[in-house]
This record gives structure tokens, C-alpha cells and sequence, in this order.
């Protein structure tokens, strides 16, 4: 009977690590093939000879992508973008989760504060009303709405005051007999005993500032000031690329519209991909204990 129990384990792993190894195989190989596409000569890429592996090497598309201007100024307001909006979004989140990770009779105002919080998970204001507020707020065309509307994050909220409740009341009583404030408690107990959470908490809010284009295009009035995923969104929906003209017939040799437009999507999608795999640990654990309650 032991033996039959080794043996089936040992079929369930094999079968289980073959499953996920597939499917990492499934999500990667999109990202190899425009890898591929942004290596490869133009005439290979039009005549649809490149699959996993470019055809006619060439770096002639990163030269020409890294120099345009438009792409790095793009690049710039993601930057900046990811700089306010995780740092907003997550001291919001954090004054939001601690007073709601309280008891009732710790905090008399909770219950209703909560369903408040939850009512806007579930129903919204919609585009048209997001957009008059930001208009009317003179928010057009600024960093600021890209960041404000999406500041507080109700899923956030709630795996952070998961994880506030998880941590030992003993400790905060001890805290508040030596006459610390719920202040201090927060910034020199709560937050610290959080890294995990708060870790996964900021790869969302990295993750998702990154990614978002559509507010940029119907906020953004002026193409400069498009963010990296809202430029990359209008360059490949827009038909053909303008080249500069004394070395435009140099540069149909290596490179097309299909290679430059691969070659900047695959730049844009670098600095998420270092960024996970060192938050990776932290996101597992915050997402773990946090969606667990007690």
C-alpha cells in the first residue's frame, strides 16, 4: 500500500510540474515570438518566416525606436506615473485599512465605512461622470488624472485590514500600556509586521499603472503627454510608420512598421518584468495570509 502511495505521488508531481511548465511555455512564447519579429529584417517579417527565432538578425529597429523622442517622453510620464500613483495609492490604502481593521467597539463607524468601500466595488459613477469630475477639476492634460481616479483601491484595502487583523492584539495592547498612539502603532508595529502584504499590494499598483492606456487616451488631449501603454495603443492601430527621408530607403531594408512597432512593445514590458520576479516571495505570502481571515 506504501509503495502504490510513492508511485502515485510520484505521477501526480511529474503530471503537475509538466502542467505548469506547459503552461509558462503557453505565456511565454507570445512575448518569444515578438522578440523574434522586433530581430528579424523586414523583408523576412513580411514574408511570414518568422515563428520563434528571428530570421536575418538585426538591431536596426531598437536603434531606431531608442531614438525617438516620443518614446522616451512616453516612457518619462509612465515613470512618473508609477512613482506617484503607487506611492499615493498606498498610503492610501494603508490610513483607509487600519481603522477598518478595528472592531465594532473600537471604532463605532466601521461597519458602515466598509459597506461604503464595498458598494463601490460593486457599482460605479461610469466613464462619462469620471470624466466630467476630472475635467471640471482642471485635471485635463496632467499627471494628476492618471493618478487621483484610481488612487483608492477597494480590493487593496481589504487584504490589507485582513492582514492588520491577523497580527497579535497583545502586541497593541502592550504598545498602548507603554502610551503609544494608534499613530505610532501603525507606522512602528502594523506596517512593518506587513511588509508582505504591503510588497504585494505595491506589485498591483505597479502592475496596473504600467499597463493602463485607456485613461490616458480620453484624458490626454495632447499626445505628448501619453503615457508608455497609451502610446504603444495608438502607434498600433495607426496603418504605417514616417521614416526620415534621407535614409528611408536604408532603413526599409532591416526594419517595417511590424519590427519597430514589436521592438517597443517588448522595451515597454522590460521594466515590469524585472520588477516582479524580486517581489515575487512577498506576493505569494501577501496574498496568502491576507485574503485569510481569522
Amino acid at each position: 500500500m506504501l509503495i502504490d502511495n510513492s508511485v502515485g505521488r510520484r505521477i501526480f508531481k511529474f503530471f503537475n510540474g509538466f502542467g505548469f511548465i506547459l503552461y509558462a511555455l503557453i505565456c511565454l512564447l507570445p512575448m518569444v515570438h515578438i522578440l523574434s519579429l522586433s530581430l528579424s529584417a523586414s523583408v523576412a517579417v513580411t514574408a511570414g518566416q518568422v515563428s520563434l527565432w528571428p530570421v536575418d538578425f538585426t538591431l536596426k529597429s531598437y536603434e531606431y525606436v531608442l531614438k525617438k523622442a516620443q518614446f522616451w517622453l512616453a516612457m518619462s510620464v509612465s515613470l512618473k506615473r508609477i512613482v506617484l500613483g503607487v506611492s499615493l495609492s498606498t498610503f492610501v490604502t494603508i490610513l483607509a485599512a487600519y481603522p477598518l481593521s478595528k472592531t465594532r467597539r473600537e471604532f463605532r463607524a466601521q461597519p458602515v465605512l466598509i459597506w461604503f468601500f464595498v458598494f463601490t466595488m460593486l457599482f460605479s459613477g461610469g466613464m462619462i461622470p469620471t470624466y466630467m469630475v476630472v475635467r471640471y477639476t482642471g485635471l485635463l492634460d496632467s499627471i494628476w488624472s492618471l493618478v487621483l481616479p484610481g488612487a483608492v483601491q477597494v480590493f487593496n484595502i481589504i487584504l490589507l485590514l485582513n492582514f492588520f487583523r491577523n497580527i497579535p492584539k497583545e502586541i497593541e495592547e502592550s504598545a498602548f500600556v507603554d502610551g503609544a498612539s494608534h499613530w505610532r502603532i501603525l507606522w512602528k508595529i502594523a506596517i512593518p509586521m506587513s511588509l508582505p502584504c504591503l510588497a504585494t499590494i505595491i506589485v498591483f499598483a505597479v502592475v496596473g499603472n504600467w499597463n493602463a492606456w485607456f485613461d490616458g487616451l480620453i484624458y490626454m488631449n495632447d499626445s505628448k503627454n501619453y503615457p508608455m501603454q497609451t502610446y504603444l495603443q495608438s502607434i498600433l492601430i495607426q496603418p504605417n510608420i514616417k521614416l526620415i527621408t534621407k535614409v528611408q530607403a536604408e532603413l526599409l531594408r532591416a526594419i517595417s512598421n511590424r519590427t519597430l512597432k514589436a521592438a517597443q512593445v517588448f522595451i515597454a514590458a522590460i521594466p515590469v518584468l524585472m520588477i516582479y520576479p524580486f517581489l515575487q516571495g512577498y506576493f505569494v505570502t501577501g496574498v496568502t495570509l491576507g485574503g485569510v481571515k481569522e
